[in-house]
């Protein structure tokens, strides 16, 4: 959900060009009878918020649905460029989680983390913050948007656009491919001469800026980078082939054996 204002109607500044001051994430997740929804404030240096909201459709714990808003509110943050954030949360969990201060024992739980970890390198500096659910009142004003919205008339409504969230946020969608191109193709074109896909959205485009950040590109040869600092390097369908066949057969002196390796 984003509410509809200023910000979105005037055009977003050039990468690079908002001023390194710090912006605040506030984030609340709730499951009860009346089902899964989200809510996250986004507080602008000008003392100004955008309020966005949304209702999941797909069953998930009290603390899946704290991570769901973190991880919204995060992007969110990555698209308006911010670079120097405080976030704040009334889940002690998710905020220790992040932070890897407190062990994530749930399985349930370990994608959140890995994925709101990950985007956390999107920014110079991040500090996480735990509040106490009493004092998490920015959330609970999207109700009245009173506080958060300057009605410029009387009687003036507000347009509100709720997004529908079918499958939880760690988990990408996969498309057929349908020619030779390997599936770092766009990743790796995008490096080399800063160019979209044709006929690509403006969400895919926002989709593979942000891709193209864990990817490392020397000469021809196209590296991911993972978890721990390590470069992963991106193989095409043919040496895919290749290398499964050379492990296989044990060229390079494995001690399994084929049964083993299958």
């Amino acid at each position: 959900m984003y509410l509809k204002s200023k910000y979105y109607e005037e055009p977003l500044p050039e990468e690079g060009h908002y001023p390194e001051s710090r912006w605040g994430l506030i984030f609340y997740g709730a499951v009860n009878a009346y089902g899964r929804g989200i809510r996250v404030i986004i507080s602008m240096p000008q003392d100004s918020h955008i309020p966005f909201n949304a209702r999941l459709m797909f069953d998930c714990t009290n603390n899946m649905a704290e991570y769901e808003a973190c991880i919204i509110g995060l992007e969110e943050a990555i698209d308006l460029r911010t670079k120097i954030l405080d976030v704040y949360g009334d889940s002690a969990l998710v905020i220790n989680q992040i932070k890897g201060e407190w062990e994530t024992r749930h399985p349930g739980l370990i994608p959140y983390r890995d994925y709101a970890r990950r985007l956390l390198t999107f920014f110079n500096k991040v500090e996480s913050h735990h509040i106490p659910r009493k004092e998490n009142q920015m959330a609970d004003a999207l109700t009245t948007l009173a506080s958060m919205y300057q009605v410029k008339f009387p009687n003036e409504a507000p347009q509100i656009k709720i997004m529908r969230l079918d499958r939880p946020a760690h988990v990408f969608a996969v498309e057929v491919i349908l020619d030779d191109k390997p599936w770092f193709h766009d990743i790796k074109i995008f490096l080399q001469k800063q160019e979209y896909p044709p006929g690509a959205s403006s969400k895919d485009r926002r989709t593979l800026r942000r891709l193209s950040g864990n990817f490392f590109l020397t000469g021809n040869v196209l590296y991911k980078r993972n978890f721990d600092i390590v470069l992963l390097r991106c193989v095409d369908i043919h040496e895919v082939n290749l290398l499964m066949q050379e492990i296989h057969e044990g060229c390079f002196g494995t001690h399994a054996n084929v049964y083993a390796m299958t």
